[in-house]
């Protein structure tokens, strides 16, 4: 006889009474816009962050085996290559997933015995893996050079520093350019996720390193191929030997199936694409809607193309949500756990898909919206 797991109930309920319940909402997405329950919005929710057009090419196969076994078709080298060079490292490995290239990535390479210096603020799938690897953690405030100074000052095998490029939920950058000398003088590995600022920012979009001009002090990248490039998959890029050291010992890429080799092929054709042209559109996109959001009383904290905007309290993050999607937006609430308790807030994200005309009616909502909450 099944268990009833009552107790679960008991949970959700107090999940909905906290206002961070969430649901699954079924959607088809279209350029800069999303239909929803057969209502058509603006998405302000999207991580396809240069927005380029879909490239038309036909499906050969789907594969379905690990890359160790069968799995490894020839587009995988083809793309490995080019992110190797995207990122100037001598080689690369693309993962199913950004969150399991980090799994994979920092739980195979790091050790009981080792010490990590991790961002207070670093996303979910690098908090897991440091947990994964044994090693000592020693959380260093957000962007706090001196905090990171001073906690790198304890014994350890190696030492490790691990940081966001661009923060996904405060859109702000990491001081790369402290960071990484920091690293350098404690002899410390760093390492870069960089997905939200790969193929966005920098010469040629490599990446928030290359925006500070402190590439060659990065040790290992992880990023994404999911949000700025449009596609899926996430990789590793770093020396030769670590890239080896993956393959034969990280398991998220070892146990599980490897990308179908038509995703493989679609990101190498819009990494040929031109990238430029939209990061162009996506630059202006952000100025003219970061700079209306201030004229109208917002108070907007970054200056990259994740603009968040603070609600507070979880409830009246809901119904500010629930105000814009009445009206024609879509953005979805961050809540607790994401972000902490009483921080809930938009997180409006800027693509190259927005029209002139997009942002001037996003802008004229979130006016509206302001009046209306704030009395």
């Amino acid at each position: 006889m099944k268990h009833n797991l009552k107790f679960i109930d008991k949970e959700l309920a107090q999940i909905k009474k906290n206002h961070i319940y969430r649901s699954l909402k079924f959607e088809k997405s279209c350029g800069a816009y999303i239909t929803i329950n057969d209502k058509k919005l603006l998405n302000l929710c999207s991580n396809d962050y240069l927005g380029i057009p879909a490239t038309k090419f036909q499906v050969k196969q789907i594969q379905s085996s690990s890359r160790l076994v069968s799995g490894n078709d020839e587009q995988f080298r083809i793309l490995e290559e080019k992110l190797a060079r995207h990122k100037s490292q001598q080689s690369s490995l693309v993962y199913p997933t950004g969150y399991m290239a980090n799994l994979g990535a920092i739980s195979a390479i790091i050790k009981k015995g080792d010490l990590i210096l991790s961002d207070k603020l670093n996303h979910a799938s690098i908090i897991e893996s440091c947990k994964l690897s044994d090693a000592k953690i020693s959380i260093f405030n957000h962007n706090d050079v001196d905090d990171l100074k001073k906690k790198l000052q304890q014994k350890a095998n190696h030492k490790f520093v691990i940081t966001e490029g661009i923060f996904s939920m405060d859109g702000d950058y990491s001081k790369m350019d402290q960071i990484t000398e920091i690293a350098q003088k404690a002899n410390a590995v760093t390492i870069l996720d960089d997905a939200h600022g790969d193929f966005v920012i920098g010469n040629d979009g490599k990446g928030t390193a290359n925006h500070y001009n402190v590439s060659k002090k990065i040790d290992i990248y992880i990023s994404s191929l999911s949000k700025g490039l449009g596609s899926f998959g996430g990789y590793v890029a770093s020396q030769k030997n670590v890239i080896d050291f993956c393959i034969n010992k990280s398991k998220s890429f070892i146990y599980t199936s490897a990308l179908p080799s038509f995703l493989v092929e679609y990101s190498t054709k819009r990494f040929d694409s031109n990238r430029e042209k939209y990061r162009k559109k996506l630059e202006t996109n952000r100025k003219l809607l970061s700079s209306g959001l201030k004229e109208i009383g917002y108070e907007v904290r970054s200056d990259s193309h994740i603009i968040p905007l603070i609600i507070g309290n979880e409830k009246n993050a809901m119904e500010f949500s629930k105000y814009i999607f009445k009206n024609g937006i879509f953005a979805q609430p961050i809540r607790y756990p994401t972000v902490p308790k009483d921080q809930a807030r938009l997180r409006v994200t800027v693509t190259a898909w927005l029209s002139r005309k997009d942002i001037e009616f996003t802008l004229s909502v979130f006016e509206k919206a302001l009046k209306h909450f704030v009395h």
